[in-house]
């Protein structure tokens, strides 16, 4: 699969759609999402071109690596919900068609303020 120039993160990234910023630094963009499953439910992507997790763990650079996992963390932070701060959070990212994915960018849900409930229905 080829990435799309014109879903809607890449979008976003390009400041062509407005999003609710949390945090942003050279390597990902945080934000709410415009359809909240939990009382907190944030997203964060990396500002490069992936497709997925798979396509990141194969192509991302060390410091992009890094930069999204500490990018997690530090939003979580943000929101208060992080495990030293609050009582935890799910961070969850869809991989292709059977793993739920609906936008053809790689990004993380995070899922915190109250308790989550089951991993999988």
């Amino acid at each position: 699969m080829k990435y799309n120039e014109n879903n809607i993160f890449a979008k976003i990234l390009r400041k062509e759609i407005p999003c609710k910023k949390i945090y942003e630094d050279d390597y990902v963009l945080s934000f709410y999402d415009i359809n909240p499953q939990k009382k907190i439910h944030a997203l964060v992507i990396p500002k490069g071109k992936y497709i997925d997790l798979d396509d990141f763990s194969l192509n991302a650079s060390s410091e992009e690596i890094v930069g999204l996992l500490k990018g997690i963390n530090i939003v979580a932070k943000k929101l208060g919900i992080s495990s030293d701060m609050g009582k935890g959070y799910r961070a969850l990212a869809n991989i292709s068609e059977h793993g739920g994915q609906e936008v053809p960018h790689l990004h993380f849900h995070l899922f915190g303020g109250e308790k989550v409930g089951k991993m999988v229905e």
